[in-house]
C-alpha cells in the first residue's frame, strides 16, 4: 500500500538535519512510501543537497515560512502562525494529500493545531497521546501522556478503546488486554475516577484485565495501560529519568579504575546488547489518537535514527486503517449503550 507522509522538518531540537535524512532513509527501505517535506524551503533544499538528494516523484518540498518554537504557547501558535510547518503539515492530512503527519515540534501546539484542523473521530471526546514502552515480555502501550490532565471516567474508556484498536490493527492481536493504572489491584483501591472507569470498561467489550500498578507497566502485564494525562506524563518522565540515571551510573562504575575499565571492555558485548534492547530511539513516536487523521509526535531530541521510527509508526498506522477500526468500535459501543 502506497503511503504519503507529511513531515514537519522544522520541529525538534535539530530540525532539517535530522528530519530530512530520516525521511530519505525510510523511503530507501520502503519504495511504497512518499514524503512531503514541510518547512522553510531553503533549509530543506540545503539539507537535500548535502545528502545528494533532490525532489522527485516520491519526494516533494512544501514551503512553510513560519516555525513554532519549542517553548511557544499552543494558543498563540494556533491563532497567529497559520503558515507554520506544523500547521501546513497537518493541513496536508486534512486535505487528503498525506495519509499521516510526523513532527518533533512543540507537543502542545501540535495537539492544539491537530485537534482544530482535523477534529475528533465520532464518539471520541478528547484525543490522547499513546506511546510504546519496552517490557519484560516485549512492549506495552501507555496513554494518556499529558494531553488530558483532568479526565472523566468515560474519557478513560475511550482511551482504552482507541489504544486497543491501535494494537489490534498494527500488531494483529485479536483482543489486546487493557489495564487501568491504579495504586493497587484490589477493587477497593483507587479514587472515584478509576473505580467508575473500571465499571465502564468491564461493560465496554474491551478485554479488560483490571487494575494494574506502576511496576506492571514494565512487567508487560497488559498490552495497554490506561491512565489520565497527569499520571501518564509523570510515569513517563520518571521512567526517562531513571533510564538516564542508570546509564550514568554504569558509565561511572566502568571508569573508576583501570580494572573497572578492563572489566567494561570484557562486558562490552553484553552492555551493547542491553542498550539495544532498551534504546529509547527504537520506541520513538507517540500517536495522537482520536483525531480524523494520523498524527505522530517524535521526541524533540531524537536523532535521525530515532525519527525514522516515528515515521515508520505513522506508515504502519496508515496501512493498518487504525482510524476506521476505532470508528467502527466506537459506533458499536454507542449502539449497544443506546
Amino acid at each position: 500500500m502506497d503511503v504519503t507522509v507529511a513531515i514537519d522538518c522544522m520541529g525538534g531540537d535539530h530540525g532539517a538535519q535530522v528530519t530530512v535524512p530520516a525521511a530519505l532513509n525510510v523511503m530507501r527501505r520502503d519504495p511504497d512510501v512518499s514524503c512531503i517535506l514541510v518547512g522553510r524551503r531553503e533549509a530543506i533544499e540545503r539539507e537535500l543537497a548535502r545528502l545528494g538528494a533532490a525532489p522527485g516523484a516520491r519526494l516533494r518540498v512544501q514551503h512553510a515560512a513560519e516555525v513554532v518554537e519549542m517553548d511557544e504557547a499552543p494558543a498563540p501558535a494556533l491563532r497567529n502562525k497559520k503558515d507554520s510547518s506544523i500547521r501546513v503539515a497537518v493541513n496536508l492530512v486534512e486535505q487528503g494529500e498525506a495519509a499521516a503527519c510526523v513532527s518533533a515540534g512543540n507537543t502542545g501546539a501540535l495537539m492544539a493545531i491537530s485537534r482544530f484542523v482535523l477534529k475528533t473521530l465520532p464518539g471520541i471526546d478528547r484525543p490522547a497521546i499513546a506511546t510504546m514502552l519496552p517490557t519484560l515480555k516485549g512492549h506495552t502501550y501507555l496513554l494518556d501522556l499529558g494531553a488530558n490532565v483532568n479526565c472523566a471516567p468515560e474519557h478513560l474508556v475511550q482511551f482504552g478503546v482507541m489504544c486497543s484498536e491501535l494494537v489490534s490493527s498494527v500488531e494483529h492481536k485479536e483482543r489486546p488486554t487493557v489495564g487501568l493504572l491504579n495504586i493497587g489491584v484490589e477493587d477497593i483501591k483507587g479514587n472515584e475516577l478509576v473505580k467508575r472507569a473500571a465499571e465502564l470498561m468491564r461493560a465496554s467489550g474491551l478485554n479488560f484485565h483490571g487494575y494494574v500498578e506502576g511496576d506492571d507497566i514494565y512487567k508487560g502485564t497488559t498490552d495497554v495501560v490506561v491512565c489520565d494525562g497527569f499520571v501518564g506524563n509523570v510515569a513517563l518522565k520518571t521512567s526517562e529519568g531513571l533510564a538516564q540515571m542508570l546509564a550514568t551510573y554504569l558509565r561511572e562504575e566502568f571508569s573508576h579504575s583501570l580494572f573497572s575499565r578492563l572489566a567494561g571492555l570484557v562486558a562490552l558485548p553484553v552492555i551493547n546488547a542491553f542498550k539495544d534492547r532498551v534504546d529509547p530511539r527504537r520506541y520513538n513516536g507517540a500517536s495522537l489518537l482520536g483525531l480524523r487523521g494520523i498524527v505522530v509526535k517524535s521526541h524533540g531530541s531524537a536523532d535521525a535514527f530515532g525519527f525514522e521510527f516515528a515515521i515508520q509508526r505513522a506508515v504502519d498506522e496508515a496501512r493498518s486503517s487504525v482510524l476506521a477500526h476505532i470508528t467502527v468500535r466506537m459506533a458499536a459501543i454507542h449502539k449497544s449503550a443506546a
